[in-house]
This record gives structure tokens, sequence and C-alpha cells, in this order.
């Protein structure tokens, strides 16, 4: 009969513990605990069983904007939150996504003055 490697378990569990703490960190687990469990939009209800179909949405379309207190974020439903990005698509003509990689736009002309230039030769 073999004894069990106290230190071992010590350190499964401590890491079992911050990996829970790690997923509760994350801003989904975050407003799920904020917010009751409602679709922001259809006001569908939701249960542990369908859960895994709210999602968060940030308002403000910037997944890294995450304010401990939640107010970028609002819980839609999956069905709502294709709904918003869809009709953000048909706003700009850019998905949030793409919104999101594409460069930012050019705030200086650097031929603003190539006429003059051209002249002085």
């Amino acid at each position: 009969m073999t004894t069990p490697d106290h230190a071992r378990l010590d350190r499964i569990v401590a890491e079992a513990r911050r990996s829970a703490e790690q997923r509760a960190s994350g801003y989904r687990e975050r407003a799920l605990k904020m917010y009751p469990w409602v679709c922001g939009r259809c006001a569908r209800e939701f249960t542990r069983a369908n859960v895994r179909e709210l999602t968060v949405h940030h308002r403000n379309h910037n997944h890294d904007d995450n304010p401990a207190d939640g107010s970028n974020w609002e819980l839609l439903c999956v069905y709502c939150h294709d709904n918003e990005h869809s009709r953000q698509l048909d706003h700009t003509g850019v998905s949030a996504l793409d919104a999101e990689d594409a460069p930012a736009a050019a705030t200086s002309n650097p031929f603003a003055d190539l006429k003059a230039r051209l002249q002085n030769r």
C-alpha cells in the first residue's frame, strides 16, 4: 500500500483553484454574475441548461474595453447578438470585427506641398 503524496495533491488542488479563479475573472463570467440571465433585447430568460446561448455584447464594439463595473457590456441571446452585429455592418458597411482590425485613418497629407516643391526644382 502506498502513502499519498500530500504535497502533490496540494499542488493539484491549488492549480485547480487558480484555474477556476482565472475563468471567473473573465468578462463573460463576471457579466453573468453581475446581470440577470435575460437577453437585453428580446427579454428571453435563461437557466443553467441554456446559458451557453447567452452572450456578452460590448456596447462600443471594443472587446478590450472591459470596465470592472460592466458598463460596456450587455447580455444578449445569440440571435439578438447576431442581429446587433448585422445592424452594425448595415450601418457602416464594415463589420465590427473588421473595424477593429482596420488601420487608423491618415491625419496628414504627405503631398500637401508637392506642387510648390516641384516648382522650386
